[in-house]
């Protein structure tokens, strides 16, 4: 198989990195992909539930927080984890897209 899952640092998840156009994989290689995916997926819920509780914990500093640096600090990383868990939503659609393009 020409799909593997590496581990994304940022996201806290293995992502799939494809050699191949999904339509070139055969049927059984996408229902083996999709199987592994739906493992991973399942994950998510979870891995951003992690993320908002660090966001909720970087607010409630910067809510006390009087430096300036620090400040901007913080809000830069709040901005990184909110953009995680956009990225990590996206990716937990993806399996809906293709379900349907195998089922189709």
């Amino acid at each position: 198989m020409t799909c593997r899952f590496i581990f994304d640092e940022r996201l806290g998840i293995p992502v799939p990195e494809f050699d191949k156009e999904w339509e070139e994989y055969s049927l059984r290689e996408r229902e083996s992909i999709l199987f592994q995916w739906e493992q991973i997926r399942g994950t998510i819920p979870d891995r951003i539930k992690q993320l908002e509780g660090q966001i909720i914990a970087k607010q409630n500093k910067l809510n006390v927080e009087d430096d300036f640096p620090v400040s901007c600090a913080l809000n830069s990383q709040i901005a990184e984890l909110a953009s995680a868990i956009n990225d990590l939503h996206l990716w937990f659609r993806t399996n809906q897209e293709v379900e349907s393009k195998i089922h189709g």
